[in-house]
């Protein structure tokens, strides 16, 4: 059996407000036209996003390719 959360009333300092630009489920769903390109990334970048596309079962190409999609429209 899990062990349950106890959950504490404690202050949690200094909080910082940023704006949500995080695309909602709606706008993930569409696929956009894709280009083919080649690009050289450093090891460890492309190591990280393996990792990380394990973790949530997805290809690390298609994190990389969605993070610049929120940079390209939060500019």
């Amino acid at each position: 059996m899990r062990k349950k959360i106890k959950y504490s009333n404690e202050p949690l300092g200094d909080l910082q407000i940023i704006d949500d630009f995080l695309p909602s489920p709606e706008e993930l769903i569409f696929k956009e036209d894709n280009v083919k390109i080649t690009i050289a990334l450093s090891k460890s970048s492309v190591d990280f996003f393996k990792r990380e596309a394990r973790k949530h079962q997805t290809q690390y190409q298609k994190m990389i390719r969605r993070l610049l999609d929120v940079y390209v429209a939060h500019q």
